[in-house]
């Protein structure tokens, strides 16, 4: 584990759970999924970031600080969380150092929750959920919970580093990536995320209040969606969008 990192443990950590990950980005359907999650589960936060290496900021809940970098969990899940958009040169350490604690606790699966942006997003009635997978096997298990493999294309920023730093180690990963917006935040991804990864783990999430609350979400994420557009646009997440040229 990265030395000038450390995750602060604030209760006892289960074993064997899974690992999700919910980091701003396009539409920031991971944030808005775990924010989401954290309110219906119930989850507690049981550790926490401390890192020079993080921006010099901290979130306020209740006129309490905490880091922006928080890990949520009970007995079946770890969620990590960031509150604030991650600038590109903080991702390989920050997601590595998680990835590295999560392996020390015997997690069985670690799982990003994401977006993939969409040009003619407000046409679609029925929005898709793509998987990527950090090994062949992990693909077949995608597969046969019916869901649609992305086989071609760039993915940039957190979930990248996870699915690559995932197989590099051997550990079973999936990344969900719920057709959304590029630049507004797109609470209907979210769900629609939810929705597949109840399919893939079981873990099932109420998603009603997430659809009712659209509107309201949309406006109090506004300002993460810049910084984060902002982060992105310096990692060229507008590659997503290409058809990578493979030469054989």
């Amino acid at each position: 584990m990265n030395e000038e990192i450390k995750i602060i443990e604030r209760k006892e950590i289960p074993k064997g759970a899974i690992m999700l990950f919910g980091f701003p980005d396009v539409g920031l359907v991971g944030v808005i999924a775990a924010s989401h999650m954290i309110s219906e589960l119930g989850l507690e936060e049981v550790a926490y970031m401390d890192s020079r290496l993080l921006p010099p900021i901290i979130v306020l809940h209740e006129g309490l600080p905490h880091s922006p970098v928080r890990i949520f969990g009970n007995q079946h899940i770890l969620l990590a969380v960031s509150e604030t958009a991650l600038q590109g040169e903080l991702i390989y350490p920050i997601m590595h150092s998680l990835i590295d604690w999560g392996r020390g606790k015997g997690v069985k699966m670690m799982i990003s929750i994401s977006g993939i942006p969409v040009q003619d997003r407000q046409d679609l009635e029925e929005l898709k959920v793509f998987a990527a997978a950090s090994s062949p096997e992990m693909l077949k298990i995608a597969q046969d919970k019916g869901m649609e493999i992305l086989r071609e294309g760039y993915m940039v920023g957190p979930q990248a580093v996870m699915l690559q730093y995932c197989s590099t180690l051997g550990l079973p990963a999936l990344t969900l990536l719920a057709q959304c917006f590029f630049n507004y935040p797109d609470p209907e991804a979210a769900a629609k995320a939810l929705e597949q990864l109840a399919n893939v783990t079981g873990v099932k999430v109420d998603v009603s209040k997430l659809l009712e609350k659209g509107e309201e979400i949309r406006l109090k994420a506004r300002d993460m969606m810049k910084r984060t557009q902002q982060e992105l646009t310096k990692m060229r997440k507008t590659q997503e969008y290409d058809i990578p040229l493979y030469i054989s």
